[in-house]
């Protein structure tokens, strides 16, 4: 029998209690591409005529976890941010999130932050990957793209990093 989305709720809840969070997080993930593998959920979640947008498929009240699905335009280029305290989740069901990853490279206590790029990489369909709390990163959606994100509260209330083109700085070692 094919995994599914409430399975999947009721194995991430349970990972959330029993494991540190480095290790809850990499069995979600994993989880995560085992769901994303079922093509009833996809069937269920995307079709060609979706909407862009973000629609909350699960929250989970007691944890306050969010199981969210994005149909995101080509051509969409996020800035650097963080999830502050939270964590997030990002699986591709199609198409690829190309994923960058920087680290602060001057002290919080300075106004303006100066942020060195240490990674970048693609999310390809069928592929998930964890991000704790900190981590700073942007995404880019070179094509429609489907993705399914999990998120450790609601991460449009919660205080977070956002990057502040005008006052910030991106230092790229490899251009």
């Amino acid at each position: 029998m094919a995994y599914t989305l409430e399975q999947f709720c009721s194995d991430t809840n349970a990972a959330l209690k029993a494991k540190p969070l480095d290790q809850a997080l990499e069995t979600i993930s994993g989880n995560l591409g085992e769901l994303m593998r079922n093509p009833q959920f996809v069937a269920q979640t995307f079709s060609a005529d979706t909407p862009a947008g973000k629609r909350e498929l699960y929250h989970d009240a007691e944890l306050d976890f969010y199981v969210l699905a994005h149909v995101q335009d080509g051509g969409k280029r996020g800035t650097p941010h963080s999830h502050g305290e939270s964590w997030a989740i990002y699986g591709n069901i199609d198409g690829v999130t190309e994923m960058t990853e920087y680290r602060r490279v001057n002290p919080e206590s300075e106004e303006a932050a100066v942020l060195e790029v240490t990674e970048h990489y693609g999310i390809r369909a069928g592929k998930t990957r964890a991000y704790g709390p900190g981590m700073i990163h942007s995404t880019a959606h070179p094509e429609k793209c489907w993705v399914i994100r999990i998120t450790g509260t609601d991460l449009d209330v919660a205080p977070r990093y956002k990057f502040r083109k005008f006052r910030d700085t991106i230092v790229d070692k490899a251009a």
